[in-house]
């Protein structure tokens, strides 16, 4: 469904992304990891339309969307969630899920039109906020979540206009050890009907949800396979893993820091 071809990305004298050969099927859910600055959201921003590639080839569904803006990349159904969370707090929960599935509709222009008018966004929006356990928050400022709810609230708004493909961006990030069975159950909820591209530092989420793993180092692809052959994979236990065993939540949770160049 979704496919590169020698996808690099140059800053400079920086090779951020290397000739990077990928494909996602439609039923698949396949984890990006990789340390700090092995290009993981650079990947991301390519794929999405934020940034242009130095060489290579993007294809979604046998169309070639090298050169296609962040707007075009979504309206074909691609969608992503951001490793920061990218909501309107002033707004309410239903209000942000809303506007997302609006803005993915012909009738786009009306944006800031009374919502009523559109009782089908409306109708899209709760749906899409039960399916995420906020329906019961709908009405409530999008500021006033817990940081664990503001990641289930982004999920949402990346499932609003039904996509084909989302790209989720460590939907973990911030949330409490507590709550990581509850990311757990929603990515493997969306995967049921969408085809998923997660980058994820946690690992045990990892390990459990991945249909697949594709390990980044330096910008290249070092293995891809599934969990059970990463996890033994010499090369990525020396570039990333440094020894996981099942149970070590979080084995390398922090944040991945971005460059001003984007590459991450």
């Amino acid at each position: 469904m979704l496919r590169t071809e020698g996808l690099t990305k140059r800053f400079g004298g920086i090779v951020a992304t290397d000739n990077v050969d990928f494909e996602l099927e439609a039923d698949e859910l396949c984890s990006l990891i990789g340390p700090n600055g092995a290009g993981k959201t650079t990947f991301f921003n390519l794929l999405t339309g934020a940034l242009e590639p130095t060489e290579g080839r993007i294809e979604f569904k046998g169309e070639d969307i090298t050169e296609s803006s962040p707007q075009e990349t979504a309206s074909l159904g691609i969608h992503r969630s951001f490793q920061i969370t990218n909501i309107f707090p002033t707004t309410t929960v239903l209000e942000n899920v809303r506007i997302a599935a609006q803005a993915k509709s012909n009738k786009s222009l009306h944006l800031w039109r009374n919502f009523s008018a559109y009782d089908e966004f409306q109708e899209e929006a709760h749906q899409i906020l039960e399916r995420v356990g906020l329906d019961d928050r709908a009405d409530e400022f999008a500021q006033s979540l817990s940081h664990g709810e503001k990641r289930k609230l982004e999920v949402a708004i990346a499932l609003a206009g039904d996509p084909d493909v989302l790209l989720l961006d460590e939907p973990n990030a911030g949330v409490s050890s507590e709550s990581v069975g509850e990311i757990i159950d929603l990515i493997e909820d969306v995967s049921r009907d969408h085809a998923v591209l997660l980058v994820e530092h946690n690992m045990d989420i990892v390990m459990t949800v991945s249909d697949r793993i594709v390990v980044l180092n330096q910008g290249s692809v070092i293995a891809d396979g599934p969990p059970e052959d990463i996890q033994d994979d010499p090369k990525v236990q020396e570039a990333y893993l440094g020894g996981y065993e099942e149970g070590q939540l979080g084995t390398d949770t922090e944040a991945e820091t971005t460059s001003e160049e984007g590459v991450a």
